[in-house]
């Protein structure tokens, strides 16, 4: 196992836009990393620079601490899974498993013994003797992470294996995953544009737009203190609210106003908003982070609101309203008995509130 440092990596494609802009990157030895973000981030473009099939323009590139810019892929010692698996149609599985051992011309006696214990331990000793073709997804997928483990790299690198399951097997195989990183810690940096697979499986999360890493941290951290507005929009379903707001400085103080509603901004946050010249601002609500109002209730947090759709999900419910000329999307319990035109009152969990400049769109609190 080794460690993975980018430093300053970029990679420029005919001259144009950079694919991946000056990323500073660190992935502990036995760290689950998942890179995410939208189509043309330049997640795979790292991934592909990590495995060696593309040079990065600049910057460095180390494994356990060796400089990596120059080296083949054949010589990295890494192992990877791509979205389409890679098997080879024409040999059975288990020809297909001990491919990787056989090049490096282990002993007949040990390969046979290795990719039976594999093949036990992913649940497919009973397809060895198929072939890809013959196999469903789910068990496709078995195999080629069967054969990248069989290999002993020092890295691990997937990219989106995943995406062409049916959600019920993706969840299924999220699980095995985690099962097979936490029997084989092997440094793994994983890529997907599905922020369910980051926030469940991921020790951290580098979130990535426009070639540039947004953020990096643990799946918890991201979703409760995102660094920009990008961040905020990206994780969270529903999507975050954002809503436009505006700071007015006063002799005692910062007072926030958006919607109907009116907020005094004391304490730490109070005195370094007073020292910023920002006045316009968007705020942040989670839809958990927005309630119906007790009956009776009325207070500073309290809007009216219209209901414009609701979403059954079992467990929960999702409401979208319209306050003034806003529309929010609310997570309220189960059986809540609205219907659409139904006229009621939220309340805002204020100090759940992200509080975002509208010019660097970086949060401010």
């Amino acid at each position: 196992m080794a460690n993975v440092v980018l430093e300053g990596v970029s990679k420029y494609f005919n001259g144009e836009t950079p694919a991946v802009y000056d990323l500073d990157l660190e992935v502990e030895d036995g760290e689950f990393i998942v890179v995410v973000g939208p189509s043309g981030c330049g997640k795979t473009t790292t991934l592909r620079m990590l495995a060696g099939f593309e040079t990065p323009t600049k910057g460095t590139l180390r494994i356990g601490g060796k400089v990596m810019n120059r080296i083949p892929p054949k010589d990295r010692n890494l192992a990877m899974v791509f979205q389409n698996y890679a098997l080879f149609p024409h040999m059975t599985i288990e020809k297909n498993l001990a491919f990787g051992m056989k090049i490096r011309r282990n002993p007949r006696s040990s390969i046979k013994k290795e990719v039976e214990e594999i093949a036990g331990m992913l649940g497919i000793s009973q397809l060895l003797g198929r072939k890809p073709g013959e196999l469903s997804g789910g068990e496709r997928q078995r195999v080629a992470l069967g054969r990248a483990l069989l290999r002993q790299p020092q890295v691990f690198l997937l990219d989106e294996p995943l995406s062409n399951l049916d959600a019920a097997l993706r969840a299924q195989m999220r699980v095995e995953l985690k099962r097979i990183h936490s029997q084989y810690p092997v440094t793994t940096i994983y890529v997907t544009h599905d922020q369910v697979e980051a926030m469940t499986m991921a020790d951290r999360v580098a979130l990535m737009n426009g070639g540039r890493l947004q953020q990096i941290a643990k799946p918890e951290t991201l979703y409760e203190q995102p660094t920009n507005i990008f961040a905020a929009s990206f994780v969270g379903t529903p999507k975050i609210n954002l809503l436009p707001g505006k700071l007015r400085r006063e002799s005692d103080g910062v007072q926030l106003n958006f919607l109907s509603l009116t907020k005094r901004l004391n304490g730490s946050l109070g005195e370094k908003l007073s020292q910023l010249p920002v006045t316009e601002v968007t705020v942040g609500f989670r839809p958990e982070d927005i309630r119906l109002a007790p009956q009776g209730v009325d207070g500073l947090h309290v809007v009216s609101a219209t209901v414009e759709l609701v979403e059954p999900l079992g467990s929960e419910t999702n409401v979208v309203v319209r306050v003034m000329d806003q529309v929010i999307t609310c997570k309220l319990p189960a059986r809540t008995g609205l219907s659409t035109g139904d006229a009621i009152r939220l309340e805002f969990d204020i100090p759940q509130m992200k509080l975002f400049d509208n010019e660097s769109t970086n949060r401010l609190n």
